[in-house]
């Protein structure tokens, strides 16, 4: 069995059994696997006969999403195929075949606005409250979602975040951002107390060299993996009871949509989460209008049954 077959039936036994996918969602990630197979294999005979699965650029996808716009699949089919590939290789990712994912910055075509998921200041709290402080990382835990949600951060600005760019005196934070543009985010008075008392459990960490400054730390002493943060929050939601499909950039969305809801301006939320264009920021105008849209539903007593 050659080692691409072998992947491909562990990543199939993955889906499957611990991604919980419908039998043909299965089908359909493995047929869009497929095509990008057939273009490795294109340029194995073409040009490049050491390609593989493993060593995938960021580049060849792109040449590989070229290709199928010129075969003519619409960009609603190319979006599909490209979340199945980008799944592959977060699989590929956590069991060790890869060191990198080629697939992060691969954007998929534009097929109008949708709306991210959100969750609500309750069910933060809950996730948050569900955090057993026992243990050795409850602490961190606490204060490293408490400052995702208070600043709007992405996950890989949270785990880069350094601990002499946290100014607890003028509450801000300095962070960077995309295309190592920085910028300064205030931080509220829970995420300052949170991060000062994960400081007491940080100092006991015996940190690798070239970590020192990070604020995050892993029990190894080396930063955070953006998959621990993922995993850490679906975790904690679950605890809490909340069936919602997040991950940490749920947190970043709540951020922008509570903002919208409590009247803060647009331009300075676009700042806030350092966006290059206020068209970014505007989608949560479109979340913003959808729920008042379900709270005159829920609300309103025309709407009431009964």
């Amino acid at each position: 069995m050659k080692e691409s077959d072998n992947i491909i039936r562990k990543y199939k036994q993955f889906i499957l059994l611990e991604k919980s996918l419908a039998s043909n969602t299965v089908e359909a990630y493995l047929q869009d696997l497929d095509k990008l197979l057939s273009f490795i294999q294109s340029e194995r005979e073409s040009r490049r006969p050491d390609l593989s699965l493993q060593n995938l650029t960021y580049g060849d996808l792109q040449q590989f999403v070229a290709q199928l716009k010129d075969q003519g699949i619409q960009a609603r089919s190319q979006a599909r195929i490209i979340s199945g590939i980008k799944s592959f290789y977060y699989f590929l990712l956590l069991d060790g075949y890869v060191t990198a994912d080629p697939t992060e910055l691969l954007e998929s075509p534009k097929i109008g606005t949708k709306i991210p998921e959100v969750l609500t200041v309750g069910e933060i709290n809950d996730i948050l409250d569900s955090i057993d402080l026992s243990q050795p990382e409850g602490q961190r835990n606490r204060a490293m979602l408490e400052v995702l949600y208070s600043c709007g951060l992405r996950v890989s600005e949270l785990v880069t975040l350094r601990y002499s760019d946290v100014f607890f005196e003028e509450e801000f934070i300095k962070v960077e951002g995309k295309g190592s543009k920085q910028r300064l985010v205030p931080i509220s008075q829970p995420a300052l107390h949170e991060i000062k008392n994960y400081l007491y459990d940080r100092n006991l960490v015996k940190v690798k060299k070239g970590f020192e400054d990070i604020l995050f730390l892993s029990r190894r002493g080396t930063a955070l993996s953006r998959i621990m943060v993922f995993h850490i929050i679906k975790q904690q939601a679950e605890l809490a009871g909340i069936r919602k499909n997040i991950s940490p950039h749920t947190f970043r969305h709540s951020f922008a949509t509570h903002l919208l809801q409590g009247g803060a301006d647009l331009r300075a939320i676009q700042l806030m989460m350092g966006h290059e264009s206020i068209s970014t920021t505007e989608i949560y105008t479109h979340i913003d209008r959808e729920f008042l849209r379900e709270e005159i539903i829920n609300h309103h007593p025309r709407n009431r049954k009964g």
